[in-house]
């Protein structure tokens, strides 16, 4: 902590404390009030906040520093979950060794990938890794089914070996002893609060997945890989080779992806090759660019705003609508509900696309431009550089 800026600190105490505090903050509206559809703070999904938090975080490192963007993060995010669940099968049920083997698998296997696919840049790196994702799904779909179990996807049987487990070992994902769901329900009033165990392993690991974020962000390294985002040719020029800095981002960026995937399998021990698909990898895409390319908050809002929207709106039917408008005439209510219900329950995806468009369009930085203008023009003040200008965040390598 001591080798950070004020500034920097400052963001890693408001993180910390907004992830100790998110029961309290994601659940603002009294338990059976028609608005209570909004709230979040229930266990899975802050649960996957945090790790896709991490998830993006991870991309960001990446594509925010270097400019490369990879459409094949979800292969290194599909590697982690099947390796922490062969550990779970193999060893026992405690997730330290599962986390451990994600982290170093994925590791590997984007060493392997990041060394082929970097030998380009521009769109022939972002298709190389998009080649592979799809390769990496087919064989985990159809190919390798002994290891990973194809369309069943990989799961813990009873019969499995699990050479760790004791007589009084936890049958069920824990750490040491504490198990993943166990959950403390705080009932104050009209609300209930839950305090899940799991939820707070995840958000240790998104704090220090942040604070490695920060360090990298603000070392030599760091600037290194913001060269070569700015004119890498023209650093190549200076006689220093760039490649062993893009594919070390590269790296770091893969085992951020297994650490998710092996807290994915951590919190739910299962894991199927739909998270190696490419549509997983356009998520994180979208989730860095909505919250803030080359930005250590934005990829963090980015994962919170999209998981929100999946999670949250996808639940809002016809008939909770017709609850909500019932005290307008029966026409008018059924014209309304017509309307609103092209845009939640099956299709959130409009409203988010929708959404998107506006930040695109208004906020070409992400969220973090959009408060960044908001607290300057309450300070009065200038960019302190957290949000990059829309042409530096969206600059690719060349």
């Amino acid at each position: 902590m001591r080798h950070l800026s004020k500034s920097d600190k400052s963001t890693l105490i408001i993180v910390a404390a907004l992830a100790l505090l998110a029961p309290f903050i994601l659940n603002p509206f009294p338990e059976g009030s028609a608005l209570a559809q909004f709230n979040a703070g229930y266990p899975d999904l802050m649960q996957r906040f945090a790790i896709f938090g991490i998830l993006a975080i991870g991309f960001n490192i990446l594509f925010g520093l270097t400019g490369y963007l990879s459409f094949g993060h979800a292969a290194f995010l599909g590697v982690g979950s099947y390796s922490a669940v062969w550990m779970f099968k193999l060893l026992s049920m405690n997730i330290v060794p599962a986390i451990i083997l994600s982290v170093i698998v994925a590791g590997v296997f984007s060493l392997l990938i990041g060394f082929i696919c970097l030998r380009r840049s521009g769109i022939y790196f972002s298709i190389l890794t998009l080649m592979f994702a799809q390769m990496s799904y087919s064989l985990a779909y159809s190919v390798l089914t002994p290891l990973t179990n194809g369309e069943t996807g990989l799961q813990v049987y009873n019969d499995d070996p699990q050479y760790l487990m004791g007589p009084n070992s936890p049958t069920v994902t824990n750490l040491f002893g504490l198990e993943m769901r166990s959950t403390f329900t705080l009932d104050l009033g009209p609300w209930a609060f839950q305090f899940n165990f799991g939820y707070y392993v995840c958000a240790f690991f998104l704090l220090l997945a942040f604070y490695i974020a920060i360090r990298i962000f603000r070392s030599p390294f760091g600037l290194m890989l913001r060269a070569i985002k700015t004119n890498q040719t023209r650093l190549n020029y200076t006689g220093l080779n760039s490649r062993p800095y893009t594919l070390a981002a590269f790296v770091i960026s893969g085992m951020y992806a297994g650490l998710a995937g092996g807290l994915m399998a951590s919190m739910d021990p299962l894991a199927g090759a739909e998270r190696m698909y490419w549509t997983a990898s356009g998520e994180i895409v979208l989730m860095t660019i909505l919250g803030g390319v080359g930005t250590l908050l934005g990829p963090v809002l980015g994962a919170g705003f999209i998981k929100y929207f999946e999670n949250i709106f996808s639940k809002i039917n016809e008939t909770v609508l017709h609850g909500w408008f019932a005290f307008l005439p029966d026409g008018l209510n059924d014209a309304i509900v017509w309307v609103l219900h092209f845009f939640v329950g099956k299709g959130w995806h409009l409203t988010l696309g929708l959404l998107f468009m506006l930040i695109v369009i208004f906020l070409p930085g992400g969220l973090m431009e959009g408060w960044t203008r908001i607290r300057n023009k309450f300070r009065g003040g200038k960019d302190d550089g957290e949000a990059p200008s829309p042409t530096a965040a969206t600059t690719p390598a060349e």
